[in-house]
């Protein structure tokens, strides 16, 4: 796995230099746009509608619109000028039960190992979280992005899970189809709790597939094997040449255009 973050946990004055690796994988199958009547790719540009022109990356800019068709234009220096005190380093804050915090707000997970001294000070913190059964919420700065996080053991390594924040949780008040209760008789909430503990068990991930995933493949395949694919046009492309023969080439173009210059003519030949 590919490291995408080195830093530190801060565990009161303890320090416990990590690691972090991208603990999930969607499994997602893609697909590209190709032009139906040749098959080629499509290409997406970063087009200005304004000037009808393709814009370069380096003439993009970050902009805010704070109304309508209005925008601040915001440049690395002025990201520079926020006080980054957490940069590199997992600030943990409280210790808290897994159960007070409801799934809505986890986002994406990361794994977490310690780096090369870290050792002893990681297998601590793995190893008290173990003992008292708390998960750790802390913060931490990445990609210029301050980010609420939690730590917690999974499968004796330490997790970093992204949280959302209070204020990212959509309110449920605009859902006006949950706002009257309906009458329930009660032999059908009886029906219904013995409909779910005849289907309660143990949670067991490994049951679990992607049957459509599983279903378009099937489709993929049965396509390669009966020759139904497009082959792309292949761009034309000049002549592979040699490398010493391109060298040999180059420099007698070069000769041609930069005629040596005349050789000095020796004293004793001028007076001679």
């Amino acid at each position: 796995m590919r490291t995408l973050w080195k830093g530190a946990i801060s565990f009161g004055l303890v320090n416990v230099p990590v690691k972090l690796y991208t603990a999930t994988e969607q499994k997602t199958i893609r697909f590209n746009y190709l032009h139906e009547k040749c098959g080629t790719p499509i290409k997406y540009e970063r087009r200005c509608p304004h000037c009808n022109i393709e814009v370069p990356q380096e003439e993009i800019v970050r902009g805010y619109e704070y109304q309508k068709g209005q925008y601040v234009i915001l440049k690395d220096e002025d990201f520079e000028k926020i006080p980054d005190e957490h940069n590199k380093t997992i600030d943990i804050m409280d210790f808290v039960d897994l159960v007070e915090i409801d799934p809505i707000y986890f986002e994406k997970s990361y794994y977490l190992e310690p780096s090369p001294g870290g050792e002893k000070a990681y297998a601590l913190l793995k190893k008290a979280m173990q003992d008292t059964g708390k998960i750790a919420v802390a913060r931490v700065t990445i990609r210029s992005k301050e980010t609420l996080v939690v730590l917690r053991v999974y499968q004796n390594v330490l997790v970093m899970t992204t949280i959302f924040y209070p204020d990212e949780i959509r309110s449920t008040a605009e859902l006006t189809g949950v706002q009257t209760e309906p009458k329930l008789h009660e032999n059908e909430i009886q029906m219904a709790t013995n409909l779910i503990q005849n289907l309660s068990s143990h949670f067991d991930a490994s049951k679990y597939t992607d049957t459509y995933r599983e279903s378009l493949l099937e489709i993929i395949r049965a396509k390669i094997a009966g020759g139904e694919v497009t082959q792309t046009p292949q761009q034309e492309t000049g002549k592979i040449i040699d490398l010493m023969e391109a060298l040999r080439a180059s420099i007698a173009a070069t000769e041609k255009s930069n005629p040596p210059a005349p050789k000095k003519r020796s004293k004793r030949a001028q007076t001679g």
